[in-house]
């Protein structure tokens, strides 16, 4: 199956709303790092995209044909170029609310409190699924905070310059009429149009909010998608 959307959106932009609206407007299935939690097994593939710029697609993104969010975003011009029809979709917001969405949920992912990593080395101990999850939460930090970001997160001067370096690069690269930067409050027209298909009935689907963050972890972890 071909990849027709490529999302090149940052992490907590709107991401998995986005997943929702295109599976809802008929893309069969979107591929989010929800996935890659659901199914750890395909690390590897990612981290040989990492490391040399390729990898074996058809094994990557059986039975899907869109992508959205990490691991797939800071990746697009290499997807670009696998999938040359594919159109582009940068999901945005302000960077304020970028900022504290982000230091709120993924910049602390996995367990903060004494009693919470108790409970966390009980489950590495008895759970080979529980420690390939954990692997995965340690290459997205280690990429988007580590490398993209230069471990430099809490400088707000930097990080704002990587999210506009980041917008600035996507408008570089991506052609003017194969690119849609979207900001999910606008709802579903920009979308539609975007794709040329007609706007449900009903509203966008808001999902992912922060407070729901911490309650969705656990349960990617046991490998259920939500």
């Amino acid at each position: 199956m071909s990849i027709k959307i490529i999302g090149a959106g940052l992490p907590r932009t709107g991401t998995n709303t986005l997943k929702q609206s295109l599976e809802q407007l008929g893309h069969k299935h979107v591929y989010h790092m929800k996935e890659l939690l659901v199914n750890p097994e395909k690390l590897h593939l990612w981290k040989t995209l990492d490391e040399t710029g390729d990898t074996d697609w058809d094994a990557l993104y059986e039975g899907f044909d869109g992508t959205v969010d990490f691991p797939a975003y800071p990746w697009y011009k290499e997807h670009m170029k696998k999938y040359p029809d594919a159109k582009v979709i940068m999901t945005i917001r302000d960077f304020e609310s970028w900022y504290k969405s982000v230091d709120s949920t993924v910049f602390r992912a996995g367990p903060q409190t004494p009693f919470e990593k108790i409970k966390m080395i009980g489950k590495l101990l008895f759970s080979s699924r529980a420690r390939k999850v954990v692997q995965c939460i340690k290459w997205f930090k280690k990429v988007f905070f580590a490398e993209r970001l230069q471990g430099r997160f809490g400088d707000i001067d930097f990080a704002k310059k990587f999210w506009e370096d980041h917008i600035s690069n996507v408008k570089a690269s991506v052609p003017e009429d194969k690119l849609l930067i979207y900001d999910v409050r606008d709802g579903w027209g920009p979308l539609c149009k975007f794709l040329g298909v007609p706007e449900p009935a009903e509203p966008l689907p808001h999902l992912n909010k922060k407070e729901n963050f911490k309650k969705m972890l656990p349960k990617l972890m046991k490998g259920e998608m939500v």
